[in-house]
């Protein structure tokens, strides 16, 4: 299977069937991501225990890229450090910019490495970071997302 194929898939599968996508129970930080040039619309929750993220989902619509991309995201943040998260945050940044292109250094990224061609497309760019940008202000600024119905 050619390489550029078979990135396609993984966008679709997580695109088609997201693991991830349906409101948590108990969130304890939720926020709300906006793409305003194409109208991607997420919210994002997360259950974050002893600076751990235990669990995480998101809601929303949104182009096929978007959604993937949060989806690969969630996959890649479940059971890892805030502070791991944040890194990963800005290490998908870098890629998506095309400052990073080393492959062993955005393995780390797991399936959301597929999204690396994206940094030539401009237009997709918002797309592919939105989650990610959502997340990395979660974690960084946890007292914008507290929730406090629980």
């Amino acid at each position: 299977m050619e390489l550029k194929s078979f990135y396609r898939e993984i966008v679709n599968e997580h695109n088609l069937r997201p693991m991830h996508r349906g409101a948590l129970e108990h969130p304890d930080l939720e926020l709300r991501g906006v793409n305003p040039s194409c109208g991607d619309d997420i919210i994002l929750q997360f259950q974050v225990k002893d600076g751990i993220i235990e669990d995480g989902g998101f809601q929303g619509s949104g182009c096929a890229i978007s959604q993937a991309s949060v989806d690969m995201m969630l996959d890649n943040c479940i059971g890892r450090p805030v502070e791991e998260a944040i890194r990963l945050a800005e290490k998908f940044h870098g890629m998506i910019q095309g400052e990073i292109t080393d492959e062993e250094e955005l393995e780390e990224l797991e399936e959301a490495a597929a999204l690396q061609d994206i940094s030539h497309m401009p237009a997709r760019v918002k797309c592919a970071m939105l989650g990610w940008r959502t997340m990395k202000e979660m974690l960084e600024e946890p007292e914008k997302a507290k929730k406090e119905d629980n």
